[in-house]
């Protein structure tokens, strides 16, 4: 078993993915007033009126959740999930540094980038942060017909609405930049940044082109049977994935082989297998 698919792995990046989160909220959102919805933004907002601590307010709201979340989603995921929320309020109330900007747009992206990886971390190690993904689940497991983004999506929505009433609109939408960015970077987190391109082929000279694929650039290659809607013609069909470095050359052969070749490019987000 390779390490990064070990236990200890996982529980390392619940850790460091924790931590991460707390520098996101104490280096840049908190301190700015920047609350990016959920149980993170729902604490900035309650220190801000009453001056709780936000990690103890994120916990406070998470113990319910995890009650219900356990039974839920399973021993295993439970586990994970009570130490990510334990940790990361911790870290957010004992981790005293300073911000390191006052500028908002700077710290709802750079919160955001941070906040991303963090929880991307988490997300890959089986488990959360606590906070509205369990609340959606568990709206979910009651009523199906409501999806789980769609309660999200809502609870983001009002946070950051009750944020623009307390804080200003101004706040209120660095708030959805943060959000915005914070999404992005938990994808390429969970499916890696080294995003590589798949070819459809379409020719005349399939075999050929597949040849040169596998010879000129070691890549391997599927040889898939199609037939033409109009023609009604069996057509060979290539499909074969490769690194955005690797775009070029294999433009060039196959326009050496068959120009008339017709392709289909398309992005691939993750890759697994022999050569990835």
């Amino acid at each position: 078993m390779k390490f990064k698919d070990s236990i200890i792995f996982d529980y390392i990046c619940i850790v460091v993915g924790s931590f991460i989160v707390a520098l996101s909220l104490n280096f840049f959102l908190v301190p700015n007033k920047i609350a990016p919805g959920g149980v993170s933004g729902i604490a900035t907002i309650t220190y801000y009126l009453w001056k709780f601590p936000v990690g103890v307010t994120m916990l406070i709201i998470n113990i319910p959740l995890f009650i219900f979340g356990i039974k839920l989603k399973g021993g295993q995921f439970g586990i994970r999930t009570f130490i990510a929320a334990v940790l990361l309020s911790l870290f957010t109330d004992l981790v005293k540094v300073s911000p390191l900007t006052r500028d908002p747009i700077l710290s709802a992206i750079y919160g955001g980038v941070l906040m991303g990886i963090g929880l991307g971390m988490v997300f890959r190690a089986n488990a959360t942060t606590g906070g509205t993904d369990l609340f959606a689940a568990i709206i979910h497991s009651h009523w199906p017909i409501i999806g789980v983004n769609w309660v999200m999506f809502l609870i983001d929505f009002l946070v950051v609405l009750v944020a623009g009433i307390v804080f200003g609109p101004s706040e209120a939408l660095y708030a959805l930049v943060c959000l915005f960015l914070t999404a992005k970077v938990i994808d390429m987190v969970q499916e890696g940044i080294n995003s590589s391109k798949a070819f459809f082929v379409i020719s005349d000279h399939a075999e050929e082109i597949a040849d040169r694929i596998l010879k000129d650039m070691d890549r391997g290659a599927t040889i898939l049977n199609g037939t033409g809607a109009y023609t009604r013609l069996s057509k060979n069909v290539i499909l074969c994935v490769i690194s955005r470095r690797e775009v070029v050359r294999l433009k060039e052969i196959i326009n050496e082989m068959d120009p008339n070749a017709f392709v289909l490019v398309t992005d691939v987000r993750e890759v697994m297998g022999e050569g990835f």
